[in-house]
């Protein structure tokens, strides 16, 4: 028999036996779905989540609040300091009249709060777009950010970098929750499999001894029970990833106006959905082979007794 009859063989025997034993089956394969799915789930919140800070990220400026009692000459002077700086874009400012009329807008519950001042209570500000491709060493332009802040005409210095830092050190520790939590189901859904491969050799014990005395050799025998092992790993890596999209759509549609829309922005990529099915299949590999080292499988084919006396 060649390696194509043997593989032929083996796919046969493995989805026969699935189908025989299918209520031990499907315990396998949910275990791993479940372990996978959560993998999936950390997985895509963490994606949609880095999307969302390299977007800001090209968005990221600089607002540097003026003191109010500052005069024209230092707002001016301060402008063009910004402006000077080779890693600056552009450089716009903003009244206090115009930054009232944005809180208004952004906040209108909150609008009668502005009324009845003497003077605005939002100070005029300068946004600084910074020039991604330009910006020096962080070292460097933190140091100028220091700088700033010491300024007689600088009253607070608002870096949209340290929020998206605190977002990054958020998404690190999910993806790490993520990795902790999906290895150790994944290690249970690979104990599962192995106990179920175990039961099936268990109950095929007696065709194994019939294969053993007409010579099968070991890869013959054990072939079946590797490509079970990797069905099931894999059935339960395409289930999770239909779950996974089930739940992605169903996100989409009911949250589409809500902060959860933040999450749904793109679903898995084909890589991702193929890394997923094939750590199931791993895992169902190594569960079949972890439960038929070579002393367990001796245990479980029972050799004649005339043949042990040879």
């Amino acid at each position: 028999m060649n390696l194509s009859q043997a593989i032929v063989y083996f796919l046969r025997e493995a989805f026969s036996s699935l189908v025989r034993s299918w209520k031990v089956s499907l315990v396998a394969i949910t275990t791993i779905t479940m372990s996978l799915f959560l993998s999936g789930v950390f997985l895509l919140v963490s994606s949609n989540l880095r999307q969302l800070i390299e977007g800001w990220e090209e968005e990221a400026k600089l607002v540097i609040y003026i003191e109010p009692d500052a005069t024209t000459g230092e707002a001016e002077r301060l402008q063009s300091h910004l402006r000077d700086a080779a890693w600056t874009s552009d450089v716009r400012h903003v009244t206090a009249e115009e930054a009232g009329v944005r809180f208004r807008k952004a906040f209108p519950s909150l609008g009668e709060l502005l009324e009845g001042w003497s003077k605005s209570p939002i100070p005029s500000s300068l946004e600084v777009l910074l020039d991604r491709n330009t910006l020096p060493a962080p070292d460097q332009l933190d140091s100028w950010l220091d700088q700033l802040r010491q300024d007689s005409a600088v009253s607070v210095v608002d870096d949209d970098r340290d929020w998206l830092r605190q977002l990054e050190a958020v998404v690190y520790a999910i993806e790490a929750l993520g990795m902790v939590l999906g290895a150790l189901l994944l290690v249970t859904a690979v104990f599962t499999i192995s106990s179920v491969i175990r039961l099936t050799a268990y109950l095929y014990r007696d065709e194994i001894a019939v294969m053993r005395l007409v010579g099968a050799t070991e890869f013959f025998i054990r072939g079946p029970f590797y490509v079970e092992g990797v069905l099931q790993g894999l059935a339960g890596g395409i289930v999770a990833i239909v779950f996974l999209a089930a739940g992605h759509a169903l996100l989409m549609e009911r949250y589409a106006d809500s902060a959860l829309s933040l999450l749904t922005v793109k679903f898995l990529s084909l890589s991702e959905l193929l890394a997923l099915m094939a750590l199931g299949s791993l895992a169902g590999l190594v569960g079949a082979i972890a439960s038929l080292r070579r002393e367990s499988l001796g245990q479980t084919a029972e050799t004649p007794e005339w043949q042990e006396e040879d």
